[in-house]
């Protein structure tokens, strides 16, 4: 048997029905021993581990007894493995024929490359604008927050889903499919698990960009990603408060030491003030 090239890290937390589409991806799409597959259930509670034990008994199953978030369930996932890539995939998407094989050759072709992500689609066939992404800056997120940049065919507003590129280098993948360079990890680090879920993507691939790897956005590679599929579509109160975290971890990070205080100021009051508006629109839905 060949040694594997890849290590597939899947962290689930729920949503039986999309894991399994996922894994049934793999099992049909996989080339016998070129990858391992390890799912992390993040203390499901709800079979999901069960399921996976007796129905895909030929992948790896860590059953965590707590949410670990999805950075420091990857993580485990990846310091059990050792093959020269790994990739990142979110249960909620399934991989076509030639989906891997594309995006492997891709990387053996340049070795500049530290990271790579498919075109992503919908369940109804559109694109998932999302598979790939330029760095937020407080213009191109309040585009995108406020619909107008989602419409708009390009411009500052519109900058955040990369219009322009239509294969090549970009600044960040989606973390629903990134496939990754082991030595790259190795000398950036894995996800950032100060960032419990959301924007542990951007910030990996902010951190490749700064050691200089490239992250490559291949079209001719298709996945399909269920948005939002493990979420239900509308976030509880704890990933509303991660999400916007994260937005803010980012930003501290990687953006205001470039900018002046008083721009920093505005931007960590706009987050606040969206993440009350998120949580108060949340409260009344559920009502």
């Amino acid at each position: 048997m060949p040694f594997p090239q890849v290590d597939i890290v899947i962290v689930s937390y729920r949503g039986a029905p999309l894991l399994r589409r996922c894994l049934a991806s793999l099992r049909a799409h996989l080339r016998d021993g070129e990858a391992t597959v390890t799912v992390v259930d993040n203390a499901s509670g709800d079979g999901t581990a069960e399921m996976v034990a007796t129905e895909f008994p030929e992948f790896r199953l860590e059953a965590q007894t707590a949410n670990l978030g999805f950075a420091a369930g990857t993580n485990l996932g990846i310091r059990a493995g050792s093959a020269p890539y790994v990739l990142a995939l979110n249960p909620d998407a399934a991989i076509e024929a030639g989906t891997l094989h594309t995006l492997l050759k891709l990387l053996e072709s340049d070795a500049r490359i530290g990271c790579c992500g498919p075109e992503l689609l919908r369940d109804d066939g559109s694109l998932d604008h999302a598979g790939r992404r330029s760095f937020p800056t407080p213009l191109s997120a309040l585009g995108h927050f406020s619909g107008i940049g989602r419409r708009a065919r390009g411009g500052r507003l519109a900058a955040y889903r990369a219009p322009e590129v239509e294969r090549g280098p970009v600044d960040a993948v989606n973390g629903a499919f990134m496939l990754l360079r082991r030595t790259a990890l190795d000398q950036v680090g894995n996800f950032d698990e100060g960032y419990w879920m959301y924007m542990e993507d951007l910030d990996l691939c902010a951190r490749l960009g700064q050691a200089g790897w490239l992250t490559f956005y291949e079209p001719r590679s298709r996945a399909l990603h269920t948005k939002a599929g493990t979420t239900g579509g509308h976030r509880s109160p704890r990933l509303n408060v991660a999400f916007h975290r994260g937005m803010g971890r980012f930003y501290r990070q990687h953006v205001a030491p470039q900018n002046p205080l008083a721009l920093d100021l505005l931007v960590y009051a706009g987050i606040g003030l969206k993440l009350a508006t998120s949580l108060i629109a949340g409260a009344l839905r559920r009502r």
